[in-house]
């Protein structure tokens, strides 16, 4: 790879990196499952909602350096809802400024999501905590509506950690959120067009 690589010549480096991925993750699932044969079908479906092959975020960074052991990702009871992206696009469309090629799919988003999150003043230990019991795609949506309302709100970063916090006690959906995105974005776009 070039020093100054452009754009053009990373990408397909980074797609077969990304096949690369998608293959040693699919090779690991088959072979937990052929290693675990006495598992229950819940453990196998646990284990197929946690893998995420569009992941930006693979690694603890802060339990690598401290040699603690990894926790396994907090779940609520039920599965995390996914919103279509146009949507999430609709209710807080400011995120797409932040985008250097507009977001297309939910790994656009994430990363954008990532950037955003600095600029917000959220911290990586808050959005890496966020990410981790919320899921990422849920994480970005958040940082996206919080973006949207970054007027109103005096620390992005203690609102994300006190959303976080109530989602890992289950009392926390995305959902009402997004809604009420929509619902201000959609006032807005009825006063001013």
């Amino acid at each position: 790879i070039p020093r100054r690589a452009c754009i053009a010549e990373l990408e397909p480096i980074v797609a077969d990196l990304a096949a690369l991925h998608d293959y040693v993750d699919k090779l690991l699932q088959i072979h937990m499952k052929s290693t675990n044969p006495s598992g229950n079908d819940s453990q196998n479906e646990r284990q197929q909602s946690d893998s995420n092959t569009d992941s930006t975020f693979e690694f603890e960074p802060a339990l690598e350096k401290s040699g603690a052991a990894a926790e396994p990702r907090i779940r609520t009871a039920e599965a995390p809802k996914t919103y279509p992206l146009g949507m999430v696009l609709k209710a807080c469309p400011e995120i797409a400024d932040y985008a250097v090629n507009g977001i297309g799919n939910w790994r656009d988003l994430m990363i954008t999501a990532a950037q955003v999150r600095g600029y917000l003043g959220v911290s990586p230990s808050a959005y890496e905590e966020a990410c981790h019991v919320m899921g990422q795609e849920i994480a970005a949506i958040v940082i996206a509506c919080i973006l949207q309302r970054a007027q109103h709100i005096n620390s992005a970063g203690g609102y994300l950690r006190v959303l976080t916090d109530k989602a890992r006690a289950g009392a926390f959906s995305v959902g009402p959120m997004l809604m009420a995105a929509l619902k201000a974005n959609g006032a807005t776009a009825r006063m001013t067009g």
